[in-house]
């Protein structure tokens, strides 16, 4: 798990900035449209989720605890909840928040296995 810790983590930071240069051209045309919108702003939040949930995962990779894994599947759980409902037109943040997603899951089997392990011991 920490091979894979390491390289969603990564993966994650590099999407995060991807993230981020959306959701400024998104909120630009937020404003330029004065369509009333959040889906830019809430693209930024996503992404400073996102690089928060890449940093613990990066950080807690080599840990025996479970606090990393729980820190990071609350951090990408939340981004997933902010990205689904605000998307709005800019659609692409309903990809980034799949992938938020899917990193809360795979954070929520680490917590798992960990507790199996610790109940075998």
């Amino acid at each position: 798990m920490k091979t894979a810790k390491l390289v969603t983590g990564i993966l994650t930071l590099v999407f995060s900035v991807m993230v981020l240069l959306q959701s400024c051209a998104a909120g630009a045309y937020n404003a330029m449209e004065a369509n009333e919108e959040v889906s830019g702003s809430a693209g930024f939040l996503v992404a400073l989720l996102m690089i928060a949930g890449g940093v613990v995962n990066i950080a807690t990779r080599k840990s025996n605890g479970r606090g990393g894994s729980i820190a990071a599947f609350v951090v990408f759980l939340l981004a997933a909840l902010v990205g689904f409902p605000l998307a709005g037109t800019f659609a692409d943040l309903k990809i980034w928040a799949t992938w938020c997603l899917i990193m809360a899951i795979i954070n929520l089997v680490v917590i798992i296995k960990k507790n199996k392990k610790e109940e075998v011991q």
